[in-house]
């Protein structure tokens, strides 16, 4: 089931059992100056390298609006079956939290395939295209980073953790497989 939510209702986790996602309290308490300050240099790297040219000034915000629902709808494709989906938003970030146990795979599959499918995929087509839709491949590809800056910080701190990890809401525990 999707929520729509201010904030998540509490986490009902066995903290002697799990551990803090990011367990270093100065990063965990300054993250987001991280992952705003990647958004503000993707923004900077979008605009410098000519990412909005030859995209229709009408047609901008609509595809970015769109690149933003699918992004969401690929986070969401990965974990519908598997736990509630609680949406909420802080500042200018989309948050989705699920109660959902997940193994290291599907978590950075999770935190990764929106970027994969809406950045990565753009971009090795940028490669092959020379023609009319090279713009428009370019300007989902900056988008799509900007809009996965979050994701970006993210998904190397998962690969990170021992294999056996399961994750949820935000701590992560070892020594069971989970999907």
């Amino acid at each position: 089931m999707i929520y729509r939510v201010k904030t998540p209702p509490p986490a009902e986790i066995d903290l002697c059992e799990y551990k803090p996602f990011i367990r270093n309290d100065w990063f965990r308490n300054h993250y987001m100056f991280f992952a705003y300050g990647l958004m503000a240099l993707l923004a900077v790297l979008f605009f410098a390298t000519g990412g909005m040219k030859g995209v229709s000034y009408f047609l901008r915000i609509p595809v970015f609006v769109l690149v933003f629902l699918v992004h969401e709808l690929l986070h969401i494709l990965v974990i519908y079956r598997i736990g509630d989906i609680y949406l909420s938003h802080s500042g200018l970030f989309f948050w989705m939290n699920t109660n959902a146990e997940m193994s290291k795979g599907r978590f950075w599959l999770f935190m990764t395939l929106p970027f994969l499918a809406l950045t990565g995929i753009p971009a090795a087509l940028l490669l092959l295209n020379t023609g009319a839709a090279r713009p428009w491949l370019l300007y989902i590809a900056w988008s799509n980073a900007v809009i996965a800056s979050s994701d970006i910080i993210n998904s190397p701190l998962i690969l990170l953790k021992p294999n056996d990890s399961v994750f949820c809401r935000g701590y992560y525990k070892t020594g069971m497989k989970r999907s």
